[in-house]
């Protein structure tokens, strides 16, 4: 793989990296005290906390595909479809620097094939 492309792809999931790192630093503020006749507030309280965790799981996702890439380029495997073998189309990697498959595998992965 050409090194330029593997500089970028490195550069870009490092930034990701320290992104999502600071993402899930960042706490989930849990439910204030409820008082008598406050079930909206309670319940706005409770879908925000239910929102940040959905949000954090999603990040802690990404983190790991994230680090899977990096631990790729690494090994020299960058830029090879996980379940094909074949290359993946740069474009593919340059807008998503973490894809593991490439475009027809991502397709039969995401049916559950």
């Amino acid at each position: 793989m050409d090194s330029s492309i593997l500089d970028t792809a490195r550069s870009t999931l490092e930034g990701e990296r320290a992104r999502l790192r600071a993402e899930l630093d960042e706490g989930i503020e849990s439910p204030g005290q409820m008082t008598y006749g406050s079930q909206a507030a309670a319940a706005s309280q409770v879908f925000a906390q239910q929102r940040d965790l959905a949000l954090r799981e999603k990040a802690e996702k990404e983190l790991a595909l994230v680090e899977a890439a990096l631990e790729r380029i690494e090994a020299g495997t960058f830029g090879r479809c996980l379940r094909c073998g074949r290359d993946i189309a740069a474009g593919r990697l340059e807008a998503l620097p973490w894809a593991a498959y490439d475009i027809d595998c991502q397709r039969l992965v995401n049916e559950g094939r």
